[in-house]
């Protein structure tokens, strides 16, 4: 669905990405670990055309992004952001179907709110949810709030960013669960970055470790624990001791 071939990506001096080798099979759930600042965010981004590679190629079902219509482009996605990004002064369904809602083909708002108040309750949100502001919800709420955006004008690709930080333990499960089951529902692509090894193992049939700009190693999840790449095997498990350096 997804072919990164050679991606690179400078700031200045910082090369951020450096060679990027990557496939994300159609229907399939990609999960991109590493840790902080290894350049997952900026990945995504040079997918979404938010940022520009400075070299190599990122296509769409064997076209390249660059070249294609950027809103038919768009039209194909969904995104789950890190911090939520709901809007403040939208109620919950208006956020929801904020897609529905604008463009060409906008939706009159009563079928728009029909359909977020379908896509709430499919994260697991009453109607009586839907007249509310963000700030009057949880956490966790907010964060299946930005779940049924994502899926609420059915998209062939949906990305997730962090989905599960800032949740305790049992929310972070609730909400891995959701996506797992949606992704597998409506048979889309999905690709999560995060380093979350929890959601990893809920929700990944492939793993992509990225660090220090390359993909090191890349594979089923089920494969993951017998790899033996000492990037991974030291991420996976959390030491200390490795080629990945540790600020002590």
């Amino acid at each position: 669905m997804i072919t990164l071939t050679d991606v690179h990506k400078a700031f200045g001096p910082n090369g951020v990405l450096q060679g990027v080798n990557l496939t994300i099979p159609k229907g399939q759930s990609m999960v991109i670990i590493g840790g902080s600042g290894t350049g997952k965010s900026v990945l995504l981004k040079c997918i979404l055309g938010l940022v520009t590679p400075d070299q190599g190629t990122i296509a769409l079902e064997g076209t390249d992004v660059t070249k294609t219509e950027r809103d038919t482009f768009l039209a194909r996605f969904g995104m789950l952001f890190q911090g939520g990004a709901l809007f403040d002064s939208m109620r919950v369904w208006e956020n929801v179907a904020f897609r529905l809602l604008h463009g060409a083909k906008a939706l009159p708002k009563p079928q728009a709110r029909d359909i977020a108040i379908e896509k709430l309750r499919r994260v697991g949100l009453t109607p009586d949810k839907a007249d509310l502001f963000p700030a009057e919800l949880s956490g966790g709420m907010q964060k299946r709030v930005g779940l049924a955006r994502a899926i609420a004008a059915e998209p062939e690709i949906i990305f997730f960013d962090e989905p599960t930080t800032g949740l305790d333990p049992i929310m972070a499960g609730v909400i891995n669960t959701l996506i797992r089951e949606i992704v597998t529902e409506m048979g889309v692509t999905a690709m999560t970055i995060t380093h979350d090894m929890s959601s990893v193992r809920a929700i990944a049939d492939r793993v992509a470790m990225l660090h220090d700009g390359l993909i090191r190693w890349t594979g089923p999840v089920a494969e993951m624990d017998a790899a033996t790449d000492p990037y991974l095997q030291q991420f996976i498990h959390g030491r200390a001791d490795g080629p990945i350096e540790s600020v002590r």
